[in-house]
């Protein structure tokens, strides 16, 4: 992902779409994790429903993926990808030590951004 602190955030629509959260501590070593990660988040964001990615690791080994659907139908097409499943294969067998999925509907959604000059801008769906 980029380093701009903006663009880390996806740009989702206006609600309501779906939330995909993939929380997990990671195994020691890279053990090609990293390659397989950015071919996976490419692939995903390639996907039709797919409406962006956040995610976010510690040094600790934890880390929490949130992908944005647009529908449940989106959400079961990208889990029975084929890549998709080998590389789930692989974080099993390598990667991962525990991981839990949660899956939801956003109903709504609000931000904050501090904005220059304008002191503090809030903005809520």
């Amino acid at each position: 992902m980029s380093s701009s602190k903006s663009s880390r955030f996806a740009a989702t629509p206006e609600p309501p779409y779906y939330i995909v959260t993939f929380a997990s501590i990671r195994t020691e070593g890279d053990n090609g994790y990293g390659a397989m990660g950015e071919r996976m988040e490419a692939l995903a964001l390639a996907q039709d429903g797919c409406l962006g990615l956040e995610s976010a690791r510690g040094g600790d080994g934890f880390g929490i993926t949130n992908s944005f659907w647009r529908d449940e139908a989106s959400i079961l097409a990208w889990k029975n990808v084929v890549s998709h499943l080998a590389a789930q294969k692989l974080g099993r067998e390598r990667w991962y030590e525990q991981y839990k999925v949660r899956i939801g509907r956003v109903e709504r959604a609000y931000d904050f951004q501090v904005s220059k000059g304008d002191g503090l801008a809030e903005h809520v769906d």
